[in-house]
């Protein structure tokens, strides 16, 4: 029986500068992607990748189309390598629209167009609110943080990680009480982000609702390869369950966990990261640890990926 595989696409914190670039030299494949970013957005994303500066990769409406125009560019240099078939794809918050692009949801133009109007949708709707990544907390101690953060507003789980870690999301000071509350009651660390709002949350509702508007006539396929999505960590394929869950998304919890975890309990015994960073693969040792993971973010590590999994799956 051959082994399963499942590619997994990364999220928002994943940039760095100068990421794709050792691809686009190396790779025909890559540079059409980066090409074709840059004349559909209308902005200089192979720059912006490039070269940076750093604040202006940092901002979400360049941060997630410059991830995916990435992610994209090493998907396709992959696939110009080897043919490997993936069973399972997913991708961590934006990281979602490169594994519907992976899976024949989008075309390359509509995935671009998708995730430019969701993070500018998103942006606009990031003003004020906070998030903090809790490290180590047990169930029973994270519900009990939540609990006596709601006393002073409104505050949710944005990402369960893995089991290591979640992410709250909600009101400043409701995020600040549940945070003194964990480190009080034994949590080691709760580090509060730099982020620009509570991503993840009900203040992403509004926006959730104007980008139903823009995927109801967004041209959309049957997904060729089960994609697991974050809102629910359940194996999507039709064309219209993906529209009702694209907007949902922006304000839902991202269930990792459940994701990694349900791809493992399928079988699923390699996992390979395709994208900036290495954020995914620290997150699978903890949820699935028995799993092997590669990663594939320039040519050195394309190269090393490709000949591991030829070895893997047995691949002449």
């Amino acid at each position: 029986m051959s082994k399963k595989i499942a590619f997994l696409f990364p999220g928002q914190g994943s940039q760095s500068v100068g990421m794709g670039k050792d691809l686009y030299d190396n790779f025909e494949s890559a540079k059409n992607v980066f090409d074709t970013a840059d004349k559909v957005l209308g902005k200089e994303i192979t720059t912006m990748c490039f070269e940076g500066p750093e604040d202006n990769l940092k901002q979400t409406v360049n941060t997630q189309p410059s991830i995916v125009t990435m992610s994209i560019a090493a998907l396709e240099s992959l696939k110009s390598q080897c043919d490997i078939k993936a069973d399972y794809v997913a991708g961590h918050s934006l990281g979602e629209y490169c594994a519907m692009y992976a899976s024949g949801v989008m075309s390359l133009e509509n995935t671009l167009k998708a995730i430019q109007k969701r993070a500018d949708l998103m942006a606009a709707s990031a003003t004020g609110g906070a998030m903090a990544a809790v490290l180590n907390a047990s169930e029973e101690v994270l519900k009990a943080g939540l609990l006596e953060g709601s006393k002073a507003g409104y505050v949710d789980v944005a990402n369960y990680n893995s089991p290591a870690q979640v992410v709250l999301t909600g009101d400043e000071t409701a995020v600040k009480a549940a945070s003194d509350y964990l480190l009080a009651n034994g949590v080691r660390r709760v580090v509060p982000l730099p982020v620009s709002g509570a991503f993840h949350s009900k203040f992403m509702e509004k926006a959730g609702h104007e980008f139903e508007n823009f995927v109801k006539d967004l041209e959309l396929n049957n997904a060729s390869i089960p994609v697991v999505t974050n809102v629910d960590a359940s194996e999507t394929l039709n064309s219209e369950d993906f529209r009702e869950k694209m907007p949902k998304q922006i304000y839902s919890s991202v269930y990792w966990t459940q994701t990694i975890e349900k791809m493992a309990a399928n079988g699923v015994e390699i996992f390979v990261e395709i994208g900036p960073g290495k954020v995914l693969a620290g997150l699978n040792k903890k949820i699935a640890p028995e799993a092997k993971v590669f990663n594939i973010f320039d040519k050195a590590t394309l190269d090393s990926t490709v000949a591991a999994l030829k070895e893997e799956l047995a691949l002449v």
